[in-house]
């Protein structure tokens, strides 16, 4: 069954954009076909990694969503035979969520035969509220048919409040049905895996194109290698 991927998380700067590249690159990695949209309107990451020819779609003019580019989007979606991970803005969350609801996207796409799987960012530090809030927002507001995926991403703190983990959260324990799987980003050592991980970030190169890049030698490609291992083996659980 093809699946198709949503992003979503009302807090920007917490690893969407990763996410998103990671769950194309893994599909593809399996030899599936995927079909990559960045509708991020301010600040389009996932649009810069070349490798996965990454299609843009401006959803929002001003503050409203456009709402006929939507509709052409979930129409490629539902018709086309093949996966889609579609990566959302923090600043066009609202409105793309209630698209989605309002218009039961969900059902239908799920009719013509694709599982819709969200997938939604937790990260530590000073963001860990508004992620918690917007983890249980979705799981409030997405139809029982939704698969969720939580991400945690440890770079910018632990994903602790009050000692508890997210595990042991009274959000997580009241909505643990509802959460299909857990991606988990551990926060990386800053002078080896760590500073490897950002330059490739900040090139926005794919796993793959690392292998064939001269900047990194062959201990950074040694690590880099071990940190896809582990995301994908956790997405081979999730997807």
């Amino acid at each position: 069954m093809n699946q198709a991927h949503f992003i979503l998380q009302a807090k920007g700067g917490v690893g969407k954009s990763l996410a998103a590249s990671v769950i194309a690159q893994f599909l593809r990695g399996r030899g599936e076909s995927v079909e990559v949209v960045d509708t991020d309107p301010s600040n389009a990451t996932l649009f810069g990694y070349k490798a996965l020819n990454v299609q843009r779609l401006d959803l929002m003019e001003g503050t409203v969503l456009n709402e006929g580019k939507f509709d052409s989007l979930i129409m490629r979606i539902i018709s086309e035979d093949t996966n889609f991970v579609v990566d959302n803005g923090a600043s066009s969350f609202i409105p793309l969520n209630n698209y989605l609801i309002e218009n039961y996207v969900v059902d239908m796409i799920a009719e013509h035969g694709k599982q819709v799987i969200v997938h939604t960012v937790i990260a530590g530090g000073s963001s860990l509220t508004d992620t918690l809030n917007g983890f249980a927002d979705l799981v409030e507001q997405m139809p029982e048919n939704v698969r969720i995926v939580v991400w945690l991403n440890d770079h910018f703190g632990k994903i602790e409040y009050g000692g508890d983990t997210f595990e042991e959260m009274n959000v997580y324990q009241k909505n643990r049905d509802r959460v299909h799987g857990i991606v988990r980003l551990a926060k990386l050592n800053p002078s080896t895996f760590g500073a490897d991980m950002e330059k490739m970030l900040t090139a926005k190169l794919t796993f793959d194109e690392i292998n064939m890049s001269q900047d990194f030698d062959l201990m950074k490609k040694s690590r880099l290698f071990r940190v896809k291992q582990d995301i994908y083996r956790q997405l081979e659980e999730v997807i």
